[in-house]
């Protein structure tokens, strides 16, 4: 029986959007793709959710593949796109404080820098949750299995007590890999409660399926 509900962040409590945080500074489409390409498409983004690279080493790094003039603007990617209002996935809220009402236990699992303690508060649903695994704290990175090992173990939680909800095929394929089920959310709402339901999670049904662009 599932007692625990995991959630992943990006696209599932809040929209995770390169293009959206980069259009945001103002540049020319020629600074902006090399920004976004150099910034959130290398190594350093991996390497400082992975925590084996700290943001001023990443910020650093990064610097180096850009022309001084970006050196500004790739500091507001790293160390300050989420001062910008966070955008709530719609509905995703309800759904945590609902799974609350109902007695599940909440938990966040997500890839993310160690500032994300400084933002989650303003997450709407945030006050649900009991604890939280994030990958630059503990340096391991979901699909790996010791990541979900970490969760359970921090936490007490049995793996098949557990539901994931995660964006990525390849997270919620390796939650499956060590006994924990889930579900890829793919910004339908009424998708996923189904596929809730399905797992005998006593959410209420969706209304409507969803087509909006994160």
């Amino acid at each position: 029986m599932i007692k625990n509900i995991i959630f992943d962040m990006g696209n599932v409590l809040i929209a995770w959007n390169p293009k959206k945080i980069v259009a945001r500074l103002g540049l020319d489409e020629i600074d902006s793709a090399l920004l976004e390409r150099e910034v959130f498409q290398e190594y350093e983004w991996v390497s400082m959710d992975h925590g084996i690279m700290s943001q001023e080493e990443g910020y650093a790094s990064i610097c180096r593949r850009l022309p001084e003039r970006l050196h500004k603007a790739a500091h507001a990617c790293v160390f300050d796109w989420w001062k910008a209002p966070l955008d709530p996935v719609p509905g995703m809220a309800e759904l945590v404080r609902e799974v609350k009402t109902l007695g599940y236990h909440v938990y966040l699992c997500s890839n993310a820098t160690t500032p994300l303690r400084e933002y989650f508060d303003r997450i709407p649903g945030s006050e649900c949750f009991e604890g939280r695994i994030v990958s630059a704290d503990v340096k391991l990175l979901k699909p790996q299995h010791e990541i979900y090992e970490t969760l359970f173990k921090t936490f007490g939680l049995r793996p098949e007590e557990c539901f994931f909800i995660d964006d990525s095929p390849l997270n919620i394929d390796g939650a499956y890999a060590v006994g924990m089920p889930g579900a890829v959310f793919l910004n339908d709402m009424p998708r996923l409660r189904a596929r809730m339901r399905d797992a005998g999670i006593l959410v209420k049904e969706g209304e409507e399926h969803t087509a909006q662009q994160l």
